[in-house]
């Protein structure tokens, strides 16, 4: 396993812990638990799946994975944006913005991989 494979594996764990972390510290209200969980679902399913591309099968089983991935980033950045209309409050409004651009970057890093020959 080459570095960079390593640095995002451990950056897309980053991501899901810190997102659960995150989720934690906000206030709870039942209206918003749907949202949070659906966060807390596809955040983790970016390294969950990036982790499975790494013993896949075949080239056809690891793109199938990298695009999960890539699918999940995407959506994590969707619940990311719907969050953060739903919690205005500026005391959260800097670690939003951290987390959607993670998110976003995510989703351009496993865009990349599966537009890349070796993809």
């Amino acid at each position: 396993m080459n570095d960079k494979t390593i640095q995002l594996l451990d950056r897309t764990f980053a991501f899901c812990v810190n997102t659960l972390k995150f989720l934690n510290s906000l206030p709870d209200d039942h209206i918003y638990r749907s949202v949070k969980l659906q966060i807390a679902k596809s955040s983790g399913s970016v390294g969950a799946n990036y982790e499975e591309a790494q013993g896949a099968s075949s080239k056809k089983d690891f793109n199938n994975k990298i695009s999960i991935s890539y699918r999940e980033a995407r959506e994590s950045l969707y619940w990311f944006r719907v969050l953060k209309e739903l919690y205005p409050d500026d005391i959260y409004k800097e670690s939003f913005e951290k987390h959607i651009q993670e998110a976003g970057e995510l989703k351009k890093i496993f865009a990349s991989i599966k537009l890349s020959p070796k993809g």
